[in-house]
């Protein structure tokens, strides 16, 4: 009956810890380390020839996995107090679309001709003359359908001059957009 060499891999743990605690000066870490290069061994515990040194062997994986964890670390940046990750942040989708729900229910409030004023000069891209031309109106009366329907957008939205608004689309902020100049 061959001996499984499963069973000998309990016996070098102590000494592949005092190893990896030498390599990475941190027990959390060398523990880590040492579960990690078990793992690998024991996952390829077939490509071991029996006979040879186990020990060795497992140094060797264990020497490896700290050389790849080494080179992962330099790639990575550390952000202990998650200052960095903070700003990665995303907020939620359904806050998108709430919000858009707001904006489509506060638009449809708007006259018909502010709306079509601010989809075609917010929202299309139109300049006050082109709109003017496809309404038939004058630049002043696009210019103040636009302002109207933007400030009333705001209002029905509570949307306060001190706090950013939030919208979804470029379109919408397009539209809504307070700082776009009437001259």
């Amino acid at each position: 009956m061959t001996n499984d060499p499963r069973d000998e891999l309990v016996t070098h743990i102590g000494p592949m810890r005092a190893f990896a605690i030498s390599l990475t000066r941190n027990a959390s870490l060398a523990d880590d380390m040492v579960q990690d290069a078990l793992v690998k061994a024991w996952s390829n515990i077939d490509s071991f020839q029996a006979g040879t040194n186990m020990r060795a062997w497992l140094f060797t994986i264990l020497r490896n996995t700290y050389y790849s964890h080494h080179r992962k670390r330099r790639r990575e940046v550390e952000d202990v107090e998650g200052a960095l990750s903070e700003k990665l942040a995303q907020k939620p989708d359904h806050d998108g679309r709430l919000q858009m729900r707001d904006f489509a229910a506060a638009f449809e409030e708007l006259p018909e001709d502010q709306r079509e004023a601010l989809v075609l000069v917010g929202a299309g891209g139109f300049s006050y003359e082109e709109a003017a031309q496809t309404c038939g109106v004058a630049v002043g009366t696009i210019k103040s359908r636009v302002n109207r329907g933007r400030a009333k957008l705001v209002e029905l939205m509570g949307v306060s001059d001190d706090e950013p608004m939030e919208v979804t689309a470029a379109v919408t902020q397009g539209i809504v957009a307070m700082n776009q100049s009437i001259a």
